[in-house]
């Protein structure tokens, strides 16, 4: 009988259950993985601020249009811009009032339609992303009847 080394039990069992022998990693490719991690590391950082940068540019966007829909409501009971003004501020805290316009179309008496335009430039402020994409500039408008 010939002795059996473990190296010929290793590639015996190996071969017989289907797993691949474990040994030590082949020369030179102990730091692949961190190679790979520091080239791909930079690239995923990036998509996950730009993914954060349009979540919150997309959050704005519904902002927007809940403003211009509540300074419309306010245009039907006091047509004054100053009311629609300030109620748009109210129903936008989380948007810079110095970045908000607010502008009033349409007749303002009893009866008449008026269209209230919300404008507003919305900051890109996410680190490395936003200096890139540069402020976004958003619109919505709202009709209504004065009453």
């Amino acid at each position: 009988m010939s002795p059996i080394t473990a190296a010929a039990v290793m590639t015996t069992v190996g071969s017989s259950t289907g797993m691949a022998a474990v040994g030590p990693p082949a020369r030179g490719a102990a730091g692949q993985s961190t190679a790979e991690l520091a080239i791909l590391l930079p690239a995923l950082m990036i998509l996950i601020l730009t993914v954060v940068q349009v979540g919150l540019v997309a959050r704005d966007v519904v902002v927007v249009h809940h403003v211009a829909g509540e300074a419309a409501r306010a245009v039907a009971v006091d047509p004054a811009h100053e009311e629609a003004v300030a109620a748009a501020k109210r129903a936008s805290p989380a948007l810079d009032p110095d970045r908000l316009r607010v502008g009033l179309r349409g007749r303002r008496a009893a009866g008449e339609l008026v269209t209230v335009d919300v404008d507003y430039r919305s900051p890109t402020d996410v680190p490395v992303v936003g200096s890139f994409i540069g402020d976004i500039g958003l619109s919505a408008e709202a009709v209504v009847r004065v009453e």
